[in-house]
């Protein structure tokens, strides 16, 4: 913007220096006089005449009285011009010309450009807002066309892609269910995909998001989040060999000495570790692994590094507290916090998201999930977030999980399996999740006394 201004001024005053000079020094004038071009005629008619009376073609008289006239023309011609009153000068004198010029110009200048050109492209922030909401328009239109022609596979795929980056999880997912065979002959889409249902189950790899990785490596053995992703699955498994295989494909695809190359090296030699397996890097002096960066979560899979992310969250913050008013800006906002593990201040971006949230039964268990982790407990404002779900959408399975946990910490076994045989059939027959549902149902079934119950057949 600085430098903008600094231009635009030095321009405007080349350009005033350019119209102001002339009227405030004025060329000399040269040229010749017209007193002494008469003077010089005359001069030229006296001496033809004294040739003319030496040849004897006029006579005396003729000669003199002629003479006498010239010397009346000439006197007359070469009088000098009357002085001009003061009273009788034009206002507008070059100086007061070039005193209005040089307040017009800038002036009309600056005008000219806020009527017809983009101030608001000077500003940074309001610049990346516009972006967005060309994005977001652009988005919308690709939406409204697959309404109107849903057998457009790729254009699902692109949709899923779009709401991802902008933040909305829910639509992506659905986005991406439409777009069918594209996404398994895809092994980028698969690992995007499964990258979202992961984030979408609070940074959890296993079950479908991992079924959807090792598709995407089964297609492309060397696809780098891909080899990310199904490491940080092994890691979290305690299959620290099966992670460092994977990590030490990855470390071949990377420049050498990039700081992603740095960071895989780290969780490599943190795996080994752990696994007993030869090749650790000895600990530096004083027992401190100085400079060692922990395994990076799933969200910062692939080419983000904890650093580049930190720098995105700190800009993303920033253009926030210049424009408040960006709810969806807010709820990314507070989804980064989350995966950095700053929950106050992902509650307080999610408080700031407002209405947003609160239409959302997605977002409505996000902030109830930060909430209960940060306390400890889902009574009170969690559970209210949780009903607000619920009350969106009564089959939301975080909602109905949450809901009945809660009531299982309260004794109140009937309510809790009356809420996990809710979210049952929505979960996908014999996944991880649902046995551990079906367990759950089980348990607070014995405790409660609660048998089976049929229906009756009319």
């Amino acid at each position: 913007m600085t430098v903008f201004i600094a231009l635009a001024v030095s321009m405007t005053l080349l350009a005033l220096a350019w119209l102001v000079r002339p009227l405030l020094w004025p060329a000399k004038r040269h040229g010749v006089s017209a007193q002494r071009l008469n003077v010089s005629i005359y001069r030229d008619q006296l001496e033809a005449l004294e040739r003319d009376l030496a040849r004897g073609a006029i006579s005396a008289a003729d000669c003199e009285a002629t003479r006498d006239e010239l010397q009346l023309r000439l006197l007359d011609d070469t009088e000098a011009p009357a002085a001009v009153h003061a009273g009788d000068a034009s206002f507008w004198t070059a100086r007061r010309t070039a005193v209005v010029i040089a307040l017009l110009l800038p002036l009309g200048a600056g005008a000219m450009y806020w009527w017809l050109g983009t101030p608001a492209a000077i500003d940074p922030v309001a610049a990346q807002k516009a972006n967005e909401d060309q994005v977001a328009k652009m988005v919308d239109s690709l939406a409204a066309k697959l309404k109107a022609n849903p057998d457009n596979p790729t254009g699902w795929a692109m949709l899923a892609r779009s709401y991802k980056v902008m933040g909305r999880m829910a639509e992506a997912e659905q986005a991406f269910g439409k777009a069918g065979d594209v996404v398994n002959k895809d092994p980028d889409l698969l690992v995007d995909y499964a990258d979202l249902l992961a984030v979408r189950a609070n940074n959890n790899i296993e079950g479908k998001p991992l079924e959807l990785v090792n598709r995407a490596l089964a297609l492309n053995p060397q696809h780098p989040m891909g080899l990310m992703m199904s490491g940080m699955a092994a890691y979290r498994r305690s299959e620290f060999g099966a992670a460092v295989t994977q990590w030490e494909k990855l470390l071949l695809l990377l420049e050498p000495d990039s700081a992603d190359a740095q960071q895989v090296q780290s969780n490599i030699d943190d795996a080994r570790a752990k696994a007993g397996m030869p090749g650790v890097p000895k600990p530096r002096a004083g027992g401190a692994e100085a400079g060692k960066l922990p395994p990076v979560d799933a969200a910062a899979a692939g080419a983000m590094t904890p650093e580049k992310i930190n720098q995105m969250v700190e800009g993303l913050a920033a253009r926030l507290k210049a424009n408040p008013g960006d709810l969806q800006g807010w709820v990314r906002l507070a989804r980064a916090y989350k995966v950095q593990g700053k929950l106050a201040e992902a509650e307080g971006a999610y408080a700031k998201a407002g209405k947003l949230v609160d239409a959302d039964a997605d977002l409505l268990m996000q902030y109830a999930d930060v909430m209960a982790t940060r306390s400890g407990k889902l009574e009170g404002k969690p559970m209210v977030l949780v009903k607000k779900a619920l009350a969106l959408s009564p089959k939301h399975p975080m909602a109905l999980m949450m809901a009945g946990t809660d009531a299982y910490a309260r004794a109140d076994y009937a309510q809790a399996v009356k809420y996990w045989e809710t979210v049952l059939p929505v979960l996908e027959p014999g996944s991880r999740d649902a046995t551990l549902v079906a367990a759950e149902i089980a348990d607070a079934r014995a405790k409660g006394g609660i048998g089976l119950q049929f229906k009756a057949k009319p």
